[in-house]
């Protein structure tokens, strides 16, 4: 028997998963920083403007997004609108808003780089468009390198001499560990990348673990063993899901970082002036010192009664004023290209760390390797990303050997690609 609260809970989670009532637009939304705020400012003014038009921003947390909206969708329900990174799986479920919108030349013209990263394959539809353009990389507590006397590697510096030098840092100043790394298969896919991985087959389906994936899977497996990374963010949780370790590094627990462009505005508002950080792009590899591209996409769902509503709210999100404002007041990178052909960003921040740490992510933009830039648009690659931190997390746990992780992980993909058929 179901208890009060239970009932309670599955009610609203129920009308949470509905699509709204006529007049109605419900968008779910995650935050990493400070965009929950701004995009409620932002459609607080839209709904001045079009009072029949009721939106209901839905603040939810990323787990809720990565795990409960699939479900959700799979069912023929859901919000109107979401912000989501598992943009290219469920493509399937997004609304074409092509025929809605009053001029799609405009969204192709602007958006067209990444629209592809959001629909079906061989399509042409208009689904949504990224909040922001994002790039994995590293983070440097440089106050601590230098009390510790350490200097900051280089440029071409590799994952070792990082891991190494950061080491050192741990050892003089009594932190946690060395590094820290997110719990998630996106983040270390760059890395992989690096080391020589290539996750797509000639026939466009996954391919086997190979010795890229395997190079650098290891040292993570390692680093951990020998304290070096910081274990509990990978081992506090099961599964795929996602765990971020920004707190360590924003407590300086470890003094380098590895996340993505999305943290700065977070770095900065919960860091203030208790150190200097700085970004230093991603740490390379055998054959390259690539991050991964990416980026959370606003998309339309096709569930919605509302069809003309959504696809009014989303011409206003997409407009290229509120564009660069929303770019500027949370620090994210554009991905709009008239926003970024006219340049003039006004970073809405007076951190001394800021511009230069969104300097570097836009440096290290053009050191990405081919293998990365792949993935955004690529059916499979969520599968493959689970597959990653959840065998690695159990090898690290030490509930399953190495060796046996790198089939489970083949098998757990093609499980996925099964179940899809």
């Amino acid at each position: 028997m179901k208890t009060r609260l239970g009932l309670i809970g599955a009610f609203t989670a129920t009308l949470m998963a509905t699509s709204a009532f006529a007049g109605d637009v419900r968008i779910m939304w995650y935050s990493d920083g400070v965009e929950g705020d701004v995009i409620k400012d932002l459609l607080d003014r839209f709904q001045k403007d079009n009072p029949d038009i009721k939106v209901t921003l839905d603040n939810v947390a990323y787990k809720v997004v990565q795990e409960q909206l699939p479900i959700q969708l799979e069912a023929g329900q859901g919000p109107d609108i979401a912000r989501v990174t598992n943009i290219k799986e469920l493509a399937g479920h997004w609304l074409d808003l092509r025929p809605l919108v009053s001029d799609a030349k405009y969204w192709e013209d602007n958006f067209g780089s990444t629209l592809d990263w959001m629909r079906p394959d061989g399509s042409n539809a208009i689904t949504g468009f990224m909040t922001q353009l994002t790039l994995t990389g590293g983070f440097a507590n440089k106050t601590l390198f230098d009390q510790a006397g350490v200097a900051l590697p280089g440029d071409k510096a590799t994952w070792d001499e990082w891991v190494e030098a950061a080491e050192k840092v741990a050892k003089s100043q009594s932190t946690a560990a060395a590094i820290a790394i997110d719990r998630s298969g996106h983040r270390i896919s760059g890395p992989n990348v690096s080391y020589g991985a290539n996750y797509i087959g000639a026939d466009g389906l996954p391919a086997k673990v190979d010795d890229g994936v395997k190079a650098f899977g290891s040292k993570l497996v390692q680093w951990v063993a020998d304290g070096k990374m910081l274990k509990e963010t990978w081992v506090a949780a099961a599964g795929s899901t996602y765990r971020a370790a920004a707190d360590d590094f924003i407590n300086a627990q470890v003094p380098f970082y590895y996340s993505g462009s999305w943290q700065v505005a977070n770095l900065s508002s919960k860091i203030g002036d208790n150190f200097d950080w700085v970004a230093v792009g991603s740490p390379c590899g055998t054959v390259g010192c690539s991050g991964l591209k990416g980026g959370a996409a606003l998309v339309a769902v096709k569930y919605t009664k509302n069809p003309a509503d959504v696809a009014k709210v989303m011409e206003y999100l997409s407009r290229e004023d509120v564009v660069k404002e929303f770019s500027e007041r949370t620090l994210f990178l554009p991905a709009h290209k008239g926003v970024v052909d006219k340049g003039g960003l006004k970073w809405a921040s007076q951190d001394k760390h800021v511009g230069p740490a969104l300097d570097a992510f836009v440096k290290a933009a053009g050191q990405t390797l081919p293998a990365s830039d792949a993935l955004p648009a690529w059916k499979w690659a969520s599968a493959y990303y689970g597959a990653l931190v959840t065998r690695l997390s159990q090898v690290m746990a030490g509930e399953m050997k190495l060796d046996d992780a790198w089939a489970r992980i083949d098998q757990d993909i093609a499980d996925k690609v099964a179940q899809a058929k």
